[in-house]
């Protein structure tokens, strides 16, 4: 069953002079075809101004559509009826954790969301047990969410998601502002959340090697799918995915010199270890 389904979806910004006359009409989202199944690890890539962004407010209903269709959850998001409903299906991690941090203690912050929507106070208090355990901080429950370091701050904002129950957490470029040792810590929440729980993540990157374990990928240009594919299919695409402003996982890179300079090893090779076995199975049979 899809989660997410667009057809010719649409998104046009209007921009204004000093009189307020529409100077230009931008077309942010271009005719985006969308399927997206219930309990799917999906990422979206893009460069700058690709679109992505835009797109994946929609699906949260932050934006709506200037034209085509599209359903979350079985629900119309161009009906402002099924806003709130929608928004308890599909929660949003956003950038900058430091912008959904609210509250002065880690459970409270957590608890913001469920309390929000109406939940009892006795469940709000499980369910932020559970979301805690759930990325792996329980230990910081009663610290204040400035002593946090920058993955942990948003793996509180994913536990605050969480809380909420939502069938899907949309990561708006969620690792942007973190270190490499912060973008490992929230991916791993994140897929581990997928794997056991079967929650529907949408991942919004430009990092390529945050998407080797999704199930499937979209490559945006100009507001349009570019590519589509499971990421073995699209980063076999090396040429193409380079003339798209974009480039492949340092791996995928590697494999693909090796085998252009007649080392006989996948071209299409995502991971460390798929590498090592490849050249440990060619040097055996020297």
């Amino acid at each position: 069953m899809s989660f997410v389904k667009a057809r010719k979806l649409k998104h046009e910004f209007a921009r204004r002079d000093e009189q307020g006359e529409i100077k230009e009409v931008i077309e942010a989202v271009k005719d985006v075809d969308l399927d997206i199944k219930e309990g799917e690890f999906v990422a979206i890539l893009g460069h700058n101004g690709s679109g992505k962004s835009t797109l994946a407010k929609h699906l949260n209903v932050l934006l709506t559509p200037t034209g085509g269709t599209l359903w979350v959850d079985g629900m119309d998001a161009g009906d402002e009826n099924n806003t709130l409903d929608i928004r308890k299906a599909a929660g949003m991690v956003f950038q900058n954790p430091d912008n959904q941090m609210v509250a002065g203690v880690v459970e409270e912050d957590v608890a913001f969301g469920p309390e929000n929507i109406g939940i009892p106070t006795e469940e709000i208090w499980e369910r932020v047990a559970a979301s805690l355990e759930a990325v792996g901080m329980t230990a910081y429950r009663y610290q204040p969410p400035g002593r946090l370091s920058g993955g942990q701050k948003q793996r509180i904002a994913i536990a605050g998601i969480v809380a909420m129950e939502p069938k899907c957490i949309i990561l708006d470029e969620s690792t942007a502002m973190l270190d490499p040792h912060g973008r490992r810590e929230v991916l791993q929440t994140v897929l581990e959340l997928n794997r056991k729980k079967g929650v529907t993540v949408i991942l919004i990157t430009h990092y390529m090697e945050e998407v080797v374990f999704a199930d499937h990928m979209y490559v945006m240009n100009d507001g349009e799918i570019a590519l589509t594919g499971a990421p073995r299919e699209v980063f076999g695409q090396i040429e193409k995915i380079k003339s798209l402003g974009l480039s492949v996982p340092q791996i995928t890179q590697l494999a693909y010199e090796l085998h252009q300079a007649g080392v006989p090893v996948p071209a299409d090779v995502l991971t460390r270890e798929e590498l090592v076995e490849a050249i440990c199975q060619w040097k055996y049979k020297m």
